[in-house]
């Protein structure tokens, strides 16, 4: 950009589309300068990716992007980068919106604008939320490919853990005027994501939910239906995109092992039970347990451990009724001191503050989103797939015994 100066780029996602494209067009209506970049994935059946640019205007310009390795995601990552760069180049935009398609997720395109892009600076990730459809797409089970939403043959996503991604990852949500939306949607959507920002898409419109973050991070603001909700759409939404984007800590606060989960709360109908424990899991009763624990909440995640497997974080990641577990690494207590030295900062500092004189880390902590949550049912099953007095006091020797039931979700 003129100047010297990185041109500012900010990542606008989310499977509704309407309410995607209305904060898009917003954005291009309020800040002087800003041209909106966007990948129709949907092209890829005919071997490529349709790439529109626009301004507030009307459309600028179309181009093709070939298939990379008949990869639709991947063509917009080879494609995106040179564009914004040539967009940097004129000196003229001020903002650079990334308009994503439908399934696609914002970490990644943060993370390469990040790593690759010369001139250009990540300002803002901001997922488009209609309110009345937040609990239709969290509980929404199908596969992407059958939605026509794929962005590859190999994706085997469903549009609930894709959803649930979209809106975690952003820490600014643009909420559509939704007159279909009631008072438990914005109370669900509010536990769902407690930190984040709530911007309101249209002019003068206001919502009722709960808007506890700054666009930058999380800050201190109304709790679920005590404040104003999401904030007034002129000018908050431009703000919110020139912001700041930190995507290295955004990355880490992903991870399992130090993610900032919602804490306890019930309002309009809609609760969030947190459930942390020391003991191990056995693993045959968590097996037996485990498609009545996912279809008990519209939402659930946190970390866990097995007896059998006592070194190894599991990650719980579960959205319309379907659960996928996956090992997150080693916990720390098991690691010799110099492996120490290699932990980033924040994973040692989320350890130690919740560190056990026995079993250091290791815990059992998932967090259960969901109206109408049957707290007490999800908390005595739970509790009753933990080991046993006696098969605690056997020892990890004999725990190493037990049936590794968990291997099939963990291609061991």
């Amino acid at each position: 950009m003129a100047g010297g100066a990185d041109l500012p780029v900010a990542i606008v996602g989310g499977l509704h589309s309407d309410a995607r494209r209305a904060a898009v067009q917003r954005l291009l209506d309020t800040v002087p300068g800003s041209v909106a970049l966007h990948h129709d994935l949907s092209t890829a059946g005919r071997g490529t990716v349709l790439r529109t640019v626009r301004d507030a205007t009307g459309t600028l310009s179309y181009g093709d992007a070939p298939l990379v390795n008949d990869c639709a995601c991947c063509a917009l990552r080879e494609d995106l980068v040179p564009e914004l760069e040539r967009l940097a180049d004129t000196g003229l935009t001020r903002l650079a919106i990334v308009e994503l398609w439908d399934s696609v997720e914002p970490r990644a395109m943060a993370e390469v604008v990040a790593a690759h892009g010369e001139g250009l600076v990540v300002s803002s990730v901001i997922t488009a939320v209609d309110p009345a459809l937040v609990l239709p797409y969290l509980g929404n089970g199908d596969d992407l490919a059958d939605a026509g939403l794929a962005a590859a043959a190999s994706d085997r996503r469903t549009i609930a853990d894709t959803w649930a991604r979209q809106m975690e990852y952003a820490p600014v949500l643009a909420l559509a005027d939704s007159p279909l939306a009631d008072d438990e949607d914005r109370a669900l959507l509010a536990q769902l994501h407690p930190t984040a920002q709530q911007v309101a898409i249209e002019e003068g419109a206001e919502g009722t939910g709960a808007g506890t973050g700054t666009a930058a991070g999380p800050g201190p603001g109304p709790g679920p239906g005590t404040g104003r909700g999401a904030r007034d759409g002129s000018g908050a939404l431009a703000a919110a995109a020139l912001a700041g984007f930190d995507v290295e800590a955004a990355a880490a606060r992903q991870h399992p092992a130090c993610a900032l989960l919602p804490q306890e709360a019930d309002d309009r109908g809609v609760t969030t039970y947190v459930w942390h424990r020391r003991r191990p899991f056995h693993p045959g009763r968590l097996y037996e347990a485990l498609e009545e624990l996912c279809c008990g909440a519209a939402r659930s995640r946190g970390r866990f451990w097995l007896a059998d497997r006592p070194d190894t974080l599991l990650a719980w990641d579960a959205a319309g009724g379907a659960l996928c577990v996956e090992s997150a690494g080693p916990w720390l207590a098991s690691l010799s001191d110099a492996d120490w030295e290699g932990v980033p900062p924040l994973r040692r500092a989320a350890a130690a503050l919740d560190w056990d004189p026995r079993h250091g880390d290791r815990c059992q902590h998932l967090v259960f989103v969901s109206p109408a949550l049957d707290r007490d049912g999800i908390e005595r099953l739970l509790d009753s797939c933990l080991l046993t007095d006696a098969e605690y006091g056997a020892g990890p020797a004999a725990w190493k015994r037990l049936p590794p039931v968990f291997d099939t979700f963990l291609e061991v």
